[in-house]
């Protein structure tokens, strides 16, 4: 089956209904060997095109994975980008903040590790965060150190909105291409993958009664979810619901998505002046005798 990139897009505007959008759904592969055929064609067009980006060097490329626990970000990260040279990427994962972090505002941490312009930058989670978790959870908000005329519910989540559509737009301007991506998973995978970590001696250490009481919240982190990726998907940095319970499935469409952004960039290798072919010329000369 060709992927369409677009048939994962979040349109500006959209309001979206995660039920309505499918965690399941027919393969992009025929068998494991396809699989690892496409995923391996993808790879090796990614690595070509990050050398471009890094010679073309009027662009950045963010990466932003989002998703429930066990949604595969980390297996995603891992077989996606297995073949990006790593000397021009960085992957990022934003833990509970610091208490330094907590002195500022809820984007700086983020715009500390954005990349720079020909690298590629990953956020293993990211700033929206804080319009996911803490709007789960508002007692986050008191420790964070806010103004108390700031905290009021009804209207902190839409100004936060405002101010990362503000950012995007900055960074968009600025070279910066960002691809947001949301992990689609349904709640019995979930529970699947939950009992697989149990199971597995090298993985059992990933699970905790923590990541229990947050599968209680499900159907809070799901309004959030469908809230934030409604109010922020827009033309320059759209969201992609990419269907996440087969990840194999996930892998391939996560992977032609960022192909397809790339390949949007129109780039070229840099041609060099006359003055400097005639240099190149005259030491490949001086090499040769």
């Amino acid at each position: 089956m060709e992927i369409d990139s677009s048939d994962y897009r979040v349109k500006p505007g959209e309001k979206v209904k995660l039920h309505k959008r499918a965690t399941l759904t027919n393969p992009c592969y025929h068998s494991k060997e396809d699989y690892d055929d496409i995923l391996r064609s993808h790879i090796q067009e990614m690595s070509s095109q990050q050398s471009l980006l890094y010679a073309h060097g009027r662009y950045s490329i963010l990466l932003i994975i989002q998703a429930m626990d066990a949604g595969g970000k980390d297996s995603a990260i891992k077989h996606v980008m297995s073949g990006i040279n790593p000397q021009g990427c960085r992957v990022s994962s934003f833990k509970q903040p610091s208490s330094e972090e907590l002195e500022h505002d809820f984007l700086w941490r983020s715009a500390l590790q954005l990349p720079e312009r020909g690298m590629i930058g990953i956020f293993n989670r990211s700033y929206y965060e804080e319009v996911l978790i803490v709007r789960v959870h508002p007692e986050i908000l008191v420790r964070q150190g806010l103004p108390v005329e700031l905290l009021d519910e009804s209207k902190i989540w839409d100004g936060r909105f405002e101010s990362i559509l503000d950012f995007e737009a900055h960074l968009h301007r600025s070279g910066t291409r960002i691809i947001k991506v949301y992990l689609h998973l349904s709640q019995e995978e979930q529970t699947k993958r939950f009992i697989s970590r149990i199971d597995d001696p090298e993985k059992n250490w990933k699970f905790s009664q923590d990541d229990i009481e947050e599968r209680k919240l499900w159907k809070y982190y799901r309004k959030a979810y469908e809230a934030c990726l409604s109010a922020t998907s827009t033309k320059n940095a759209p969201w992609f619901i990419i269907p996440a319970d087969d990840k194999m499935n996930a892998r391939l469409i996560l992977s032609k998505i960022i192909l397809d952004n790339f390949k949007s960039l129109k780039m070229n290798y840099p041609e060099p002046t006359h003055s400097r072919q005639k240099e190149l010329n005259a030491i490949r000369a001086e090499l040769l005798k």
